[in-house]
C-alpha cells in the first residue's frame, strides 16, 4: 500500500502498514487535546441534568473536584473526581462505567476502580431507599483501591449536592484536565 505525502492510503486495515500506522499514531497523539475539549464540552452539558437533585451535575462535579483537591487528593483523583458523573451526559444507570473507561487510559488503576465503583459505595447513603443493599460496597472489600473508593463516596461524592457549597469556576480544573489528557497511559 502507498502512501501520498506520508499520509495513509488504505482502504482496508488488512492492507496497512506499519509505516501508515506510525503516522495514525503520530497525528493521534498530536491531537490528543481534542480529547479535553470534548471533556469540557461534556461536563458544561451537564449544567442542564438535574435530575430531582438540590443542584445540577456540573455544580455537583465541580464540589466533588473541590472537596478532593481540599482534602490534598493528587491530579488525577481529583480529575476522576471532576469527571466522576459525565457519564451522564450520556446514559444515568451506567454513568459510572461510561466515566471510568473514559479516564481508564490516562489514570493509574486505583483511580480507575474508584470511579467505576462509585456507585456501589455512595450507595451506602442511599441504596436502602430503592430497595438496594446499602452495603453493596463490602464485595470491594478486599480490593486494595477499597480505602480511595470509600474517601471519594463518603467525603467528597456523597456531601456535594448542597446549592450553597463550595462552586470553583470549571476554569479552575481546565488545566488539571488538559495535563491528565496529555497523553495516555496504555492505549
Amino acid at each position: 500500500m502507498s502512501t501520498t505525502e506520508s499520509k495513509p492510503v488504505f482502504t482496508r486495515m488488512d492492507d496497512s502498514t506499519r509505516e501508515e500506522w506510525m503516522v495514525i499514531a503520530q497525528e493521534t497523539m498530536a491531537n490528543q487535546g481534542r480529547v479535553a475539549d470534548s471533556l469540557l464540552v461534556m461536563l458544561q452539558q451537564l449544567s442542564a441534568v438535574t435530575d430531582g437533585f438540590a443542584v445540577d451535575q456540573l455544580t455537583h462535579c465541580l464540589q466533588t473536584a473541590a472537596r478532593a483537591e481540599a482534602a490534598g487528593a493528587d491530579e488525577e483523583v481529583i480529575v476522576a473526581s471532576l469527571l466522576h458523573d459525565v457519564g451522564k451526559a450520556i446514559s444515568v444507570p451506567n454513568h459510572p462505567k461510561i466515566a471510568a473507561e473514559i479516564l481508564r487510559p490516562y489514570v493509574r488503576s486505583d483511580v480507575f476502580h474508584m470511579i467505576l465503583a462509585h456507585q456501589d459505595f455512595q450507595g451506602r447513603h442511599y441504596y436502602e431507599h430503592l430497595g438496594l443493599d446499602p452495603n453493596a460496597r463490602d464485595q470491594y472489600r478486599s480490593e486494595e483501591w477499597f480505602s480511595l473508593a470509600e474517601t471519594f463516596a463518603d467525603e467528597w461524592d456523597q456531601t456535594s449536592f448542597d446549592p450553597d457549597g463550595p462552586i470553583p469556576p470549571l476554569s479552575h480544573f481546565e488545566p488539571m484536565v488538559r495535563r491528565v489528557f496529555a497523553t495516555p497511559h496504555q492505549l
